[in-house]
């Protein structure tokens, strides 16, 4: 299994999701932008 690791996400920030087709119900942080 992967680890996923979680971003704390602050409001505002401009971050890029990736839907996983294994779980849809959650989605993966790819990238955050600074």
């Amino acid at each position: 299994k992967m680890r996923m690791h979680y971003i704390r996400i602050l409001p505002g920030d401009k971050v890029q999701v990736e839907l996983t087709p294994y779980d849809l119900q959650r989605g993966r942080i790819t990238y955050r932008y600074k």
